[in-house]
C-alpha cells in the first residue's frame, strides 16, 4: 500500500507562497499549520506501521487533518481576497 504525505503546498499547489507568508506574519495560521502537519506525520506513521492505532483512531485523525485543512483553506481564501 503506498502512503502519502498531504502537506498543505502539495494540496494547495496555488496558495504555495501564500501559505510561506501566512506561516511567517499570521499566528494563528501558523498554529493550524503546524497542528495540521503534526497530523498528517501522525497518520503517516500510522499507517507505515511505525506507530499503531486503531482503525477508529485513524478515522478521527483523518478527520481532524480534514477539518484543519478547511480551516487555513478558508484563511487563504480570505488572504486572498484582501
Amino acid at each position: 500500500m503506498q502512503v502519502e504525505h498531504h502537506p498543505l503546498a502539495a494540496e494547495f499547489p496555488e496558495h504555495k507562497d501564500a501559505i510561506h507568508h501566512l506561516k511567517m506574519n499570521n499566528a494563528h495560521f501558523a498554529k493550524l499549520f503546524g497542528e495540521y502537519d503534526d497530523t498528517d506525520k501522525a497518520i503517516v506513521r500510522a499507517e507505515t506501521g511505525v506507530d499503531h492505532l486503531g482503525d477508529a483512531d485513524l478515522e478521527n485523525l483523518k478527520k481532524v487533518r480534514i477539518s484543519l485543512k478547511d480551516q487555513l483553506f478558508h484563511i487563504l481564501q480570505t488572504a486572498g481576497n484582501a
